[in-house]
């Protein structure tokens, strides 16, 4: 039985036509949306067995992260899920696979990354034994996602919290799609000061989020009230899902009107309306005991899910001592 070879692409010229599987964040479209985005580089893994046929796909994007105040510079790799499996192989399962194509990426940005990131796994075990093999450390972390295919979402709030967002309404607010330039920039601004002080969420370039938009591939909301822009969200589409990958709200300037309410429950009506099966929160958070933005999003009756978020620093001894720190 011969083994499956992988290569590492990422010129889009090298890209094989018919990589398939409709999953978005493992795409070609994703992948050129990232290469045209500044301070990103993607990295597509793909495996072939002998004839040629392509077994599994899987993207990983290198993020160049920088800053003055303080002063930092490191790049790490990030990777939304799985891959795509796509033909059988004799011998190799999904997990088999998904190894060989972290190996390759491994050996391809030796030392270059700080750390690799794997997140948003479909399922909490998957390649558990061999993301250990390979010294990489699970953080506990928490998945959410609402179906909007067995109930509406009306059906799933409280009537004091259906009542607040027809108040808001009711005083002006208003949330709508991003569709110009103005609207554009508001959006991301809010985005950027909401998470100025929050170092370990990244915030691509405006150029990543206006390609995403053009493409048709996310939609962008904004809630604005007058002339203010008290919330945005960006929620991009896979297969029949929809995945509410970055929000920001003014809560506290606002409070009277709960933007972040506004703007969660119109991201959660439109997917409904262009029919996906369910929305899902890409970044909850850790699962303590106390979460707000975990609390917060289960009012609107979403189903929460333990789950793991993979790391693996690139300097061994950092990396031993925060295996240590997380082992279970």
């Amino acid at each position: 039985m011969n083994e499956p070879v992988v290569h590492i692409i990422t010129n889009e010229e090298e890209l094989p036509a018919d990589l398939s599987g409709g999953n978005f964040f493992h795409s070609t479209q994703l992948f050129l949306i990232a290469r045209q985005t500044p301070r990103h580089k993607p990295y597509m893994a793909v495996a072939c067995d002998a004839d040629g046929h392509i077994l599994a796909h899987l993207l990983g994007i290198v993020r160049y992260r920088a800053s003055l105040l303080p002063p930092y510079f490191y790049m790490h790799c990030h990777i939304l899920g799985e891959g795509v499996y796509t033909y059988p192989h004799e011998g190799y399962n999904e997990s088999s696979l998904f190894a060989l194509m972290l190996d390759a990426l491994r050996t391809r940005l030796a030392r270059r990354v700080l750390y690799i990131e794997i997140s948003n796994l479909s399922q909490k075990m998957f390649a558990y034994r061999e993301l250990k093999q390979r010294q990489f450390f699970p953080v506990h972390w928490m998945s959410i996602h609402n179906s909007l295919h067995s109930h509406t979402p009306e059906e799933r709030i409280t009537p004091r919290l259906q009542q607040r967002i027809k108040k808001a309404y009711q005083r002006g607010a208003t949330t709508d799609e991003v569709r110009s330039q103005q609207d554009f920039n508001s959006f991301m601004t809010l985005l950027r000061r909401h998470h100025w002080f929050k170092p370990r969420r990244y915030i691509p370039d405006e150029k990543f989020f206006h390609i995403m938009q053009q493409q048709r591939h996310c939609r962008l909301y904004l809630t604005r009230y007058h002339e203010h822009a008290i919330g945005c969200s960006a929620v991009a589409y896979s297969q029949q899902d929809a995945y509410l990958w970055y929000m920001a709200f003014r809560r506290k300037s606002f409070a009277f009107l709960h933007p972040d309410e506004l703007t969660l429950w119109h991201a959660i009506k439109d997917a409904h309306s262009q029919g996906f099966r369910h929305i899902c929160f890409m970044d909850v958070g850790l699962p303590f005991s106390r979460n707000p933005l975990r609390e917060f999003i289960l009012r609107f009756g979403g189903k929460p899910v333990s789950t793991f978020r993979w790391f693996r620093c690139s300097i061994g001894w950092v990396n031993a001592i925060l295996s240590w720190i997380y082992r279970e």
